[in-house]
């Protein structure tokens, strides 16, 4: 129970000393062992977790990650046999998907022909994706580069994760196709520019297994299953403990679980010379305003915006936390520069104008949303910002009602764009088309505070008060705490005179 409060209260090292004790006292116990291992995986306790995961193993229902440990640590001393025992636990639980791919990585490592194994992936579509992937990294790493970039770029075209394209060409590099190894790393992203510097990888059975296991963890990035995710990316590290794309994915899940401290320290082991350094800041960014650390995560944002080689990305970020946190006259300084300095880039006037609007300078916020549908006349989003702002002003309705068709044409499906066509066209009297649109917009979005708000404006129009107050309180059930007063003066008495 000690071990379990401090566990709560994010104090790891006490944590980990408790279940340890509670281990050694109670060695056949399955919820104490259990709980051991996650906590030691988390922390990278691997002598408590080894201890647990013995006992977890004749305990029924046991995890079906416990194999995962055997792996890595098979894998970083280059194991093949004890790599394929573990493999062969694998294959008896859900997380057999990824057993072609490591007989593959397996039979490569011991001087063998992987592609018998990549051949056993069966009709599983989780299971050839990976198999395919791990196909196009061991042509690459055997020399047979061509082939092994025509895969790579076919498996592209189908929709794979950057990760394929970060190892291919670390392999690249290491194979010594640095020409080859950038084209793949092409794009602004900080962390593609830092890897096209030269960031190479041995195809070791450790840089296999690590790399394997990073991915199907970053497929689950955003499911709710944090312990699994822990679990690959802390046995990833295991394998290969210079992954550092593992070490941020598992900084990601620790902070999904609220342990900020942890995902935080997590953080620190990302080097500056580490191609990822600065996705570590973007991530610690986050994790502290997840953790309502504001004042931090804007210290730490501006911090890096204000490097003397900080670019566009830092400067998002901070733009980004200073617009979250409401100053947004500060936030369209940012916004500015990155406008300035991508002039082509509709979203980069969007975000401008939009932080300009928030901060009450209309007539330079419609310049620069203006800037932006000029750049991408096209665009649902940009289309909609300048359209329901205009009619919300009653500045140009007509043309706020067109551009706003437009972009309803282009997205008929999306609930805020719905919503702001139609509140342009009650804006211009027309309360028959505006009806429908808004109350299907509110159909699709029952939480929308605004959609509900303008749909009680259009009823009240209408003479259908009892159905107006109805969706004016629905309104007031999700509204920000600022909008309460008008939301109580609209129940009471209707909308205001416009």
């Amino acid at each position: 129970m000690q071990a379990r409060v401090a566990d709560a209260d994010g104090d790891v090292a006490t944590a980990i000393a408790g279940y340890a004790r509670a281990l050694a006292v109670r060695p056949g116990d399955g919820t104490v062992a259990l709980r051991a291992y996650r906590q030691a995986l988390a922390a990278g306790d691997i002598p408590l977790a080894t201890r647990a995961a013995a006992v977890l193993r004749d305990q029924p229902g046991a995890p079906a990650d416990l194999a995962l440990l055997p792996l890595a640590l098979a894998a970083a001393r280059d194991d093949a046999a004890g790599a394929e025992a573990a493999t062969q636990t694998l294959a008896r639980t859900p997380l057999a998907v990824m057993v072609p791919s490591l007989r593959a990585w397996i039979a490569y490592a011991a001087g063998r022909d992987p592609a018998p194994a990549i051949t056993s992936a069966g009709k599983d579509p989780v299971t050839q994706r990976l198999a395919a992937e791990t196909a196009a990294l061991l042509q690459i790493a055997r020399g047979d580069t061509g082939q092994g970039l025509k895969t790579v770029q076919a498996l592209r075209e189908t929709g794979s994760p950057v990760d394929l394209r970060l190892s291919a060409a670390q392999l690249l590099f290491g194979t010594g196709h640095a020409d080859e190894a950038r084209a793949l790393l092409a794009g602004n992203d900080p962390a593609l520019a830092a890897l096209r510097q030269g960031a190479s990888a041995k195809p070791t059975l450790a840089y296999g297994v690590s790399r394997l296991l990073a991915r199907v963890a970053g497929d689950l990035v955003d499911q709710d299953v944090a312990p699994l995710s822990i679990a690959l990316t802390r046995t990833a590290l295991i394998a290969s403990p210079a992954n550092d794309r593992a070490r941020l994915l598992l900084a990601q899940a620790l902070a999904g679980e609220d342990a900020t401290d942890q995902a935080l320290a997590t953080l620190d082991a990302v080097p500056a010379s580490s191609p990822f350094a600065s996705t570590a800041i973007a991530a610690r960014i986050s994790i502290l305003a997840r953790a309502d650390r504001t004042a931090d995560a804007l210290a730490l944002a501006r911090r890096d915006a204000e490097r003397g080689d900080a670019g566009p990305a830092a400067w998002q970020l901070y733009a980004d936390q200073l617009s979250t946190a409401g100053t947004y006259a500060e936030a369209a300084r940012w916004y500015r520069r990155i406008a300035e300095a991508q002039p082509a880039a509709w979203n980069a006037w969007l975000q401008y104008g939009g932080a300009l609007e928030q901060a009450g300078d209309w007539p330079a916020a419609r310049a620069a949303l203006q800037k932006a549908v000029a750049l991408a006349p096209a665009e649902p989003l940009a289309l909609n910002y300048l359209g329901y702002a205009q009619a919300e002003r009653r500045v140009d309705v007509p043309a706020s009602i067109a551009m706003l068709e437009r972009a309803h044409a282009a997205k008929p499906d999306d609930a805020s764009i719905g919503d702001s066509l139609g509140w342009a066209l009650f804006v211009n009297g027309d309360t028959t088309r505006a009806l429908p649109l808004i109350e299907r917009a509110a159909e699709a979005e029952p939480t929308n505070a605004e959609i509900a708000e303008h749909l009680g404006d259009v009823y009240w129009a209408l003479g259908r008060r009892y159905e107006a107050r109805y969706a004016w309180r629905a309104a007031a059930l999700t509204a920000p705490a600022q909008d309460a007063a008008a939301l109580a003066a609209r129940i009471a008495q209707g909308p205001p005179a416009r």
